[in-house]
């Protein structure tokens, strides 16, 4: 019996012997596509090599892909479990021409490889065309030899293919298997085609027209081809068994689920372990590619399979988590072709575990209302909508579930009621939420939010992606549409552009379309915390609600932004490493130019204290560890030495960033929570430099800083600066400290000889530096006047203490004249002070010099003018108070 694993890889090898590139298979979120939930069939990585918007990687290729079907339209989760075929996780294999070869050679492939390399019966198999494509029908005559009673002709869109309203489109033709006449069923396009005896095996889609707007078809110039078939059913077939669930993977999925609940797959035991295998397929790829459970989006529909595969851990009896212990299981039958799997491994067990854990808390809880209000409800019944939605709304049991716990019990949920009840809520939220004084403008967000729903932010794994435009905004209003020179913000239900939140600012880059729409966006904006507003002008083109729409972000700028936001953490856990745990975040700016870190700290940094800080997260970025992601709820992750950051707000999930080196305690060098985006690995930053530390309030410091290629030129700089000043002084770099510290000594030297020297001037030399000073009676009191050039306005009074000294009894008045600008000081002797008052007698001189105020005490005061040129009359301005 060949595996699972050995078919997959002969179906590659025979295709890459025929000439075909074999391509590994696209992750599970088609950021091509924004109207899929997931990739759900083969052919979606390659759409626009079909479209030609891309380039196909080669004229042929062949590939496995993953696909899961689980949301949207493609939502087979409440089948799985229950039928032989139903999967939410299924391997699509195919081979694809891209203009290269067309019906005749794909029909030639199909057969070759069904029925020589694979050595199934021709007898068994029998095909459909579609009801006008006789080319097709003429074809399995003559590659098969294959009777007409075994090519069907179907005239309904089963047999015609097309990728939308407009587009590349074409018949199919489909392969089935005969499983016999022990199963039920009859062929396609029979009464009971629905039967489980003839399976379809294999889908060959001819593309060959090009659908226009109107409905009129026009052949396409170069006709492709694009198969599909499902590793499962010809799996199925291969290894002699008629239920998908039979086949090797699944039975050694199930035998380690049966082992780990000692319950046998048997009865009605069956479908829960068939959905945990199949679960455990779905979420480990999903996380695997990138998806972590939330509450919006992609991760909700990851949450609700893993929840589905819980419950019914639950239903066999295990009292611990279950699912995070099958992993070690998928990743031996499937590890090897997915290496990703391999790598994730250990994300995937942890996820699973708190996921686990946590939800066993709301089961138990849950199912426990449930049989409550169920008690009396048989088979045939209906559970009404408002008992459903108060056990979601105040308990958190989450709908399907309800409907999944009754379905084994023949209940029915009234899901319009419980629709109904869900409006109700909304609109009461509504109400409250305009009374609640928010800004008049986020009303606007709200409509959108509540009409569409949060966006998904897909920046974490990549920078590029589609959109479809869910909402355009201009000057404060809802429009269609925009056109060339429009200012627009532009919403789409998904996108790789960071909204500005966190610290961190928004990204920029382009918005544009095949046919001609260029948007250049000058910001992201994140209203209501929850929508990606892209705000940017109209280039060229028009741009309609409903677009689909390509997004690219400017890489260089955000990996810049990645690298300052990543320092910011690693500075976080150096600074209280260095000054002690009292050390918070108070607040933070992520630039693309540079970084802002505010902290509680009670006094200023000294230069030991940022050498060494400095010192150690360069030490960190060196050793360039790899930045871990987790998601956890806020407790459990502060629970595990998790660092909240300042003015963030959180949910249910958080992400936490692993990053640096572990300590002896097993915890890497920081760990916090943190929703913004950072580098793969901490060598990614380059190199910190701290440029500048500073107060910001009582007990708040400021750090800036730059990393990268910024920091390397602000050294550049500082290193020209240097050998500027070191050429100037005519010795080296290295010498030029000391060269500058000796100039300063002697500078300082030369300017207390100076203040010697005035200060002599003063004592004995001239008036106005012109007349010898000389004391004179000026209303019978002794006064000493002087107006002096250059003085420093410090050593006034201390010429005036030595004038008093002098003179015994007296009044002395100074103008020190610097710069155009005046210091006035007047003194008078303990003997005269209920005469005259210094402060007066300094106003009086302010005055003249053009100002106003001085102060000081009856015997001493000072103050200052702006018109040094009146110096002279500030002297006269005393003498005259002093002679009456």
């Amino acid at each position: 019996m060949q595996s699972t694993n050995d078919i997959r890889r002969s179906f590659l090898d025979f295709f890459r012997g025929a000439d075909h590139a074999e391509v590994p298979s696209a992750p599970l979120v088609p950021y091509n596509d924004p109207t899929l939930m997931f990739v759900n069939a083969g052919m979606v990585p390659f759409k626009n090599a079909f479209t030609g918007l891309e380039a196909p990687p080669a004229p042929r290729v062949t590939s496995s892909q993953k696909c899961v079907r689980a949301g949207g339209k493609h939502n087979d989760l409440d089948n799985v479990g229950y039928t032989a075929r139903h999967h939410t996780f299924f391997e699509m294999l195919g081979n694809f021409s891209f203009g290269d070869y067309f019906k005749e050679q794909a029909i030639s492939n199909a057969w070759t490889l069904l029925t020589k390399e694979w050595a199934l019966p021709a007898e068994k198999l029998l095909v459909t065309v579609y009801h006008d494509d006789d080319d097709a029908a003429d074809l399995w005559r003559k590659i098969a030899g294959l009777p007409d009673d075994r090519i069907i002709r179907i005239a309904t869109d089963d047999n015609f293919w097309s990728m939308g309203d407009t587009g590349p489109c074409g018949p199919s033709s489909e392969i089935f298997f005969d499983h016999g006449e022990d199963i039920a069923g009859g062929p396609p396009g029979s009464p009971d085609e629905d039967g489980d005896r003839f399976i379809e095996i294999w889908n060959l889609v001819f593309m060959q027209y090009d659908q226009r707007e109107g409905g009129e078809r026009t052949a396409l110039p170069k006709p492709s081809i694009d198969t599909g078939m499902g590793l499962e059913r010809v799996a199925a077939v291969m290894q002699g068994v008629h239920d998908n669930y039979d086949i090797d993977t699944f039975k050694a999925l199930i035998a380690a689920s049966e082992m780990l609940t000692d319950v046998p797959a048997q009865g009605e035991q069956q479908a829960s372990h068939r959905i945990i295998a199949d679960h455990l397929r779905s979420t480990s790829f999903l996380m695997a590619d990138g998806v972590l459970p939330s509450n919006e989006g992609r991760g909700y529909v990851l949450r609700r399979i893993m929840r589905r595969a819980m419950r019914h851990a639950h239903l066999l009896g295990a009292k611990e988590p279950l699912m995070h212990r099958l992993v070690p299981a998928l990743v031996t039958e499937m590890g090897q072709a997915y290496p990703e799997l391999q790598r994730g491994q250990a994300l995937i067990e942890e996820v699973l575990e708190r996921e686990e854990s946590r939800f066993r808390q709301t089961l138990e809880k849950g199912l426990s209302l449930l049989d409550d209000a169920t008690g009396d409800l048989g088979k045939g019944d209906r559970l009404d909508g408002e008992t459903a939605f108060k056990l979601y709304d105040t308990y958190g049991f989450p709908y399907d579930l309800t409907e999944d716990a009754l379905r084994e019990r023949g209940v029915a949920v009234d899901r319009a009621g419980f629709d109904a009840a869900m409006e109700l809520q909304k609109a009461a939220a509504r109400a409250a939420w305009k009374g609640s004084g928010e800004a008049g403008s986020d009303e606007l967000w709200f409509d959108i939010a509540e009409r569409e729903g949060a966006s998904e932010f897909t920046g974490y794994t990549a920078t590029s992606g589609e959109g479809a435009v869910v909402a355009l905004v201009q000057d404060g209003k809802e429009v269609g549409s925009a056109k060339a020179g429009d200012e627009i913000t532009v919403l789409t239900n998904q996108t790789p552009f960071y909204g500005e939140s966190g610290g961190q600012t928004g990204d920029v880059g382009s918005i544009t379309s095949p046919d001609g729409l260029s948007i250049e966006v000058t910001d992201t904006g994140k209203p209501l915390g929850r929508l990606h507003a892209h705000n940017g002008k109209v280039s060229s083109g028009k741009i309609t609600k409903g677009d689909t729409v390509h997004l690219d972000v400017d890489v260089a700028r955000r990996d810049r932004i990645r690298a300052n936001h990543s320092a910011t953490h690693l500075l976080h856990a150096a600074l209280r490493n260095r000054l002690g745990g009292h050390v918070t975040q108070k607040g933070s700016l992520v630039a693309e130019d540079r970084l802002r870190f505010d902290f509680s700290h009670p006094k200023p940094l000294n230069d030991a204290d940022i050498t060494a800080i400095e010192a150690e997260v360069n030490q960190e970025i060196q050793s360039n560890e790899t930045v871990a992601t987790r998601l956890m709820s806020p407790d459990d992750a502060v629970e595990a030495g998790a660092l909240a950051l300042f003015g963030e707000k959180y949910g249910d999930e958080v992400r936490v960033l692993s990053m640096g080196r572990a300590g002896q305690d097993g915890r890497n060098y920081s760990v916090e929570l943190c929703g913004g985006t950072h580098v793969k690995a901490t060598g990614d930053i380059g190199l910190l430099r701290i440029v500048s530390e500073s107060a910001v309030s009582s007990g708040v410091r400021r750090i800036e800083a730059l990393t990268g290629e910024p920091a390397r030129e602000w050294l550049v700089q500082r290193d020209e600066a240097l050998r500027t000043v070191a050429a100037t002084m005519k010795t080296s770099p290295d010498e030029a400290p000391a060269r500058v510290a000796a100039l300063m000594e002697e500078r300082r030297q030369l300017e207390r000889e100076l203040a010697q020297a005035r200060k002599q001037l003063a004592l004995g030399g001239a008036l106005s530096g012109t007349e010898a000073v000389k004391d004179e009676e000026v209303g019978g009191v002794l006064f000493a006047g002087q107006v002096l050039e250059g003085l420093n306005p410090k050593d006034l009074r201390g010429l005036l203490d030595e004038a008093k000294e002098r003179m015994g009894s007296g009044v002395a008045a100074i103008c020190a004249v610097n710069d155009g600008k005046a210091a006035f000081a007047a003194a008078v002797t303990d003997d005269l002070t209920d005469r005259f008052s210094a402060v007066e007698l300094v106003r009086a001189g302010v005055e003249a010099l053009g100002g106003k105020g001085g102060g000081g005490r009856p015997d001493m005061a000072q103050g200052g003018g702006p018109d040094g040129g009146k110096a002279d009359d500030a002297i006269a301005a005393v003498r005259a108070i002093l002679a009456g």
